[in-house]
């Protein structure tokens, strides 16, 4: 599909690119991979580290903003992103990972049942 021969990698090795070109889409096996320890933390310890990445990438990644989003203080937001970053990878933040994360954000919350 992308016109290169002599190269071989499994779907998951091209991240949200491996989702789209793959014969067989994992949605849920992307999510899984992309930000599964994020909703398992926040599942065990009744956190909203989901809550908080959602807000800041809405934010522009801006913790200022963030934080007035969340209605809580700048640390909280810093300490959140410090214990994503932790889960995550170092990385999370590079354009590449960001861009996976807030793709991966996306179809977790399509995923959840709809509120009433």
């Amino acid at each position: 599909l992308l016109g290169r021969f002599g190269d071989g990698a499994a779907a998951e090795d091209f991240g949200f690119l491996g989702l789209l070109l793959a014969g067989e889409q994992n949605v849920p096996g992307f999510v899984e991979r992309t930000i599964g320890q994020v909703v398992a933390y926040d599942e065990r310890r009744g956190t909203e580290l989901l809550h908080t990445l959602d807000a800041y990438f809405a934010c522009g990644m801006s913790p200022a903003r963030t934080k007035d989003e969340l209605h809580v203080h700048v640390n909280t937001v810093a300490q959140r992103l410090e214990r994503v970053g932790r889960l995550l990878g170092d990385d999370w933040q590079s354009p590449d990972r960001a861009l996976e994360i807030q793709l991966a954000l996306r179809l977790h919350r399509l995923s959840l049942p709809a509120r009433q």
